[in-house]
């Protein structure tokens, strides 16, 4: 394998996040797949890598790249607590789960249904090859922090 430089694997990480941002808004606006809550806290972590790592293309900082890195790591970390509400291992936040309606009154039910959100992050809207897109963000966010890291050593 070649030894890629700093400049080039931070490159590489930048346009990853973009392009994982990129997909997320075409299944959005083009496929009509909509984020729930957790759907969209993946994608900060884009954001601040994005950022990060086009301040180190041109501030050479091993400091911003360590950011970059811990931005798409913890899009990984949230895909991986997503995916157990997918698969009903855990509880998602109450604000995009279903939470239970006993012990509600007539009133309460109704404003708990009239102010559920639409999008529920335990379900899977989306599956290829029996994974979700959460599944995947996994694999890919936590390539793109690899990426990042190597940069971090690389030569500049």
């Amino acid at each position: 394998m070649t030894d890629l430089n700093r400049k080039t694997l931070t490159l590489l990480g930048v346009l990853g996040s973009a392009a994982l941002i990129l997909g997320a808004l075409g299944f959005q606006y083009i496929g009509g797949l909509y984020p729930c809550k957790l759907c969209y806290w993946q994608r900060y972590g884009h954001f601040a890598a994005m950022v990060f790592g086009a301040l180190a293309l041109f501030v050479p900082n091993r400091i911003l790249l360590a950011l970059a890195a811990l931005g798409a790591a913890s899009s990984s970390v949230i895909a991986v607590f997503h995916t157990g509400v997918e698969r009903k291992w855990w509880e998602g936040p109450t604000t995009c789960t279903g939470g239970p309606v006993g012990g509600l009154s007539a009133d309460d039910l109704m404003n708990q249904i009239m102010n559920a959100p639409v999008i529920r992050c335990d379900e899977i809207p989306w599956q290829m090859f029996g994974l979700s897109m959460a599944n995947y963000n996994i694999l890919a966010s936590a390539g793109i922090a690899v990426v990042f890291a190597l940069a971090i050593r690389a030569r500049p």
